[in-house]
């Protein structure tokens, strides 16, 4: 057969003869029984070795050749590296996503490893109606780049690292979903009142100590997750908002507005996991019950 062998990887690749590389994109894990039944019966030490794009690792083709002379590990596990931008994936593979989403309209990108809001997507400010990059490590949206889609339908970066929110979020006149639960938001711009056709916003497992009063501008809101938070309390504020469901679980509410009755079409209030009591909340509310 032949000195060498591609086990896994990208086109593009190198494969050199006497070594045989695997390779991950993605998420994608590269297992071998015969790499972990072999590994064990290899006399070769192992060592750090060259890194080239999205290579991982790279082990000469003798070590497939049978020896039972060493008895070393049965199994070696590799850690995935942190990469930046596109690394991981590769140019090519991102290329690929970004020609499919101006088909689609639609650019899905999660758990690469991001670290940066792609600037590719400037080429689609006119096509995108949806962008999801959550599970990624972005820590900031680009001033410049984000208001520029001002056609986007959806937005959704959870689990990321954001910690601001920029003030041109507001320029997406038509952005009717917002997801940014698991990031490290303390307070949204002031602009926010701004997304006049937002549905629906989810923001728990953020930061948030207040209720930003910029929601109670936002007349076609139906659903806010608020949950798992820092919120103390609930102003009177509270009254003019337009929302049908409010989750306010796993918060640290201890005193609650009793405008709260006044919302015209709340139909759903979750206080779950909160430094309440029976005896403090408003008496309109509870008078049903």
């Amino acid at each position: 057969g032949k000195p060498w062998e591609r086990v896994s990887g990208e086109r593009g690749s190198p494969v050199f003869p006497g070594g045989v590389f695997f390779a991950l994109s993605g998420r994608r894990r590269v297992s071998s029984s015969l790499f972990r039944q072999q590994l064990s019966e290899a006399p070769w030490p192992l060592a750090l070795l060259p890194k080239h794009q999205d290579l991982v690792v790279a082990l000469p083709a003798r070590l497939f050749s049978p020896c039972h002379s060493w008895a070393g590990p049965r199994e070696v596990g590799i850690g995935r590296r942190e990469l930046s931008r596109g690394a991981r994936m590769g140019n090519s593979a991102l290329r690929a996503h970004v020609e499919t989403a101006q088909k689609t309209g639609v650019f899905q990108l999660k758990d690469r490893g991001l670290t940066e809001f792609p600037s590719e997507l400037q080429k689609l400010t006119s096509n995108l109606r949806t962008i999801d990059l959550s599970n990624n490590k972005i820590d900031s949206l680009p001033p410049l780049i984000i208001g520029k889609f001002t056609l986007l339908k959806s937005l959704s970066l959870n689990n990321n690292k954001l910690t601001v929110l920029p003030d041109e979020l507001c320029n997406l006149k038509k952005l009717e979903t917002l997801s940014l639960n698991n990031n490290h938001l303390r307070e949204l711009p002031s602009t926010f009142g701004q997304l006049s056709a937002l549905k629906t916003l989810s923001l728990s497992g953020n930061q948030l100590g207040a209720l930003p009063p910029q929601l109670c501008c936002l007349r076609h809101l139906d659903v806010v997750d608020l949950s798992k938070n820092q919120i103390r309390s609930i102003p009177d504020t509270v009254g003019e908002l337009q929302a049908i469901e409010l989750n306010l679980n796993q918060n640290q509410i201890s005193q609650l507005s009793v405008k709260i009755s006044c919302c015209a079409r709340l139909k759903v209030l979750r206080l779950e996991e909160n430094c309440l009591e029976l005896s403090m909340l408003p008496q309109s509310i509870i008078s049903d019950i």
